[in-house]
């Protein structure tokens, strides 16, 4: 049996999903036993309610589509549902290696964000909570650098599988973490006032500042 650069293709995505949404868990799992209380998984508003519905289909997305693009030449052809249908021109080499690496950079940068933010790493909002403000490392040039390698992540996951449905996610995804960043950043406005506008004037929501 040849070596299946598609069959690589699909569990390095599928699998990226589970090791990502599982590491959120344990990382959640071992914030609570530093601050003795859950990191705010419980969402508190209706616009975290229904953001949590869309991370839920972002993670069912994303570690389900796999399993729903045949073999190369279905994947490709005409008998591939449109959704999820190959694009011919994406199916490079190159291309795989770049989403690779996209992918394992996302995580590596995302396990680094857990280090740098200890005990003061959240899911939620808790407006109740009076949260410490991580302004070194990578929140340094970003305010919310996980929601970008996030993001980072599912564009590798869309060079590796070029399907509409890739393209998609990523657009959605793009939109609920931009909504929750906002939502996270009234919050801390309220917290840290003036210390935190001052970060926001020398950071970007997700990108650097040029």
């Amino acid at each position: 049996m040849g070596f299946d650069p598609l069959l690589l293709r699909k569990v390095v995505v599928a699998g990226s999903g589970l090791i990502y949404w599982a590491g959120v868990f344990v990382n959640a799992r071992r914030v609570r036993k530093q601050i003795g209380r859950s990191p705010n998984m419980t969402p508190q508003t209706a616009k975290e309610r229904v953001l949590w519905v869309g991370w839920l289909l972002v993670i069912a997305v994303w570690i389900g589509q796999p399993f729903f693009i045949g073999g190369e030449n279905v994947a490709m052809g005409k008998d591939a549902w449109a959704f999820v249908r190959l694009c011919p021109r994406m199916m490079h080499a190159a291309v795989m290696s770049a989403g690779i690496v996209f992918v394992a950079a996302g995580y590596a940068g995302t396990l680094w964000c857990y280090a740098i933010m200890g005990s003061a790493w959240r899911i939620g909002v808790n407006e109740q909570e009076k949260n410490a403000l991580v302004t070194v490392g990578p929140f340094a040039r970003v305010r919310h650098p996980i929601y970008a390698l996030q993001v980072l992540m599912l564009a590798g996951s869309a060079l590796l599988l070029p399907t509409v449905c890739s393209g998609v996610l990523l657009a959605f995804h793009l939109i609920c973490v931009w909504l929750k960043a906002a939502d996270e950043e009234a919050y801390l406005l309220t917290v840290h006032g003036e210390k935190y506008r001052e970060h926001i004037a020398r950071t970007g929501r997700l990108f650097p500042k040029l």
